[in-house]
């Protein structure tokens, strides 16, 4: 067991540095904090995911600091060179290119390395994508589930959608716009159609925030060309407007598979969809319908 005491000094104990990891602005720069404007200028040490993104906004505040790299590709090789000044009694800050550091970014291993030989690791809140999401959504916030990018293999992504099915939280994911469209086509085309918030360049001039549903959203990103990066928030299992799982019961096969092509789903998803509701194989709808 470990005790870290961040504001409290044992004079028996060697003198080290401490770790802070500082939360930068996610598009408007007036969203950093004052603390960690005061820790950035006083840090003997700046460590950033992108020394260039990061060195813009030190200028616009006026800071000069000594800068290092730390991102996915060096993070064995630069994780020890920032745990060595870290013992040798120097301050490092830890930021990323925007928001909080150790979330979807290698900091937490940083973190993980330091706890690890008592060094404090000392927090610096501020802006945050998925929070800020979240609380514009109108979606459920009392519990959420952040799971940030979807793994880009196709068989990796739907094995986590599946996964995902049946969590009553809302779901909060990240996506870049090149993978967007796929990514809402294959959550509707394994949680049928759910309530969905997708917002985009929070905080930014072009700050958008679209409320609807998959199959609607879907429809409509792929009228237009996605621009920046993206927030999903996403209805959780028991959060549905239908909340009898056996709500088809009533439902000839045929009537079941045209509620979804209703809904927009071509052929191939809405047999897959009614195969999921009913806890059978696609290939047993298929030959049911075929037969009829």
């Amino acid at each position: 067991m470990k005790i870290q005491q961040s504001f409290r000094h044992n004079e028996n104990s060697k003198r080290q540095g401490n770790l802070y990891l500082i939360a930068t602005p996610i598009g408007n720069l007036e969203d950093m904090t004052l603390r960690g404007l005061r820790i950035l200028k006083e840090a003997d040490w700046i460590a950033a995911e992108d020394t260039r993104h990061t060195r813009k906004l030190l200028a616009h505040y006026h800071i000069e600091g000594r800068m290092l790299s730390y991102h996915e590709h060096n993070k064995k090789s630069a994780g020890q060179g920032i745990l060595t000044k870290l013992r040798d009694g120097f301050t490092v800050a830890l930021v990323s290119d925007a928001g909080m550091p150790g979330i979807s970014d290698p900091g937490y291993e940083l973190v993980r390395e330091a706890a690890k030989v008592d060094i404090p690791v000392i927090p610096v809140p501020g802006a945050n994508a998925a929070l800020s999401a979240l609380i514009i959504s109108g979606l459920d916030t009392k519990s959420f589930l952040f799971s940030g990018f979807l793994p880009r293999e196709t068989r990796r992504r739907n094995e986590k959608l599946e996964q995902l099915t049946d969590q009553p939280h809302t779901l909060i994911f990240y996506e870049s716009p090149h993978r967007l469209k796929e990514t809402l086509k294959a959550m509707q085309q394994c949680w049928g159609n759910r309530q969905i918030v997708i917002a985009r360049e929070l905080t930014k001039t072009y700050e958008e925030v679209l409320r609807s549903d998959l199959v609607t959203a879907l429809s409509y990103v792929k009228e237009v060309s996605p621009k920046g990066e993206y927030c999903l928030i996403v209805q959780g299992a028991d959060d549905q407007q239908d909340k009898n799982p056996l709500w088809w019961s009533l439902l000839s096969l045929k009537e079941h598979y045209e509620h979804y092509v209703a809904q927009g789903l071509n052929r191939k998803e809405a047999m897959k969809q009614v195969a999921q509701d009913r806890g059978v194989s696609k290939r047993e709808i298929y030959n049911r319908m075929v037969s009829h």
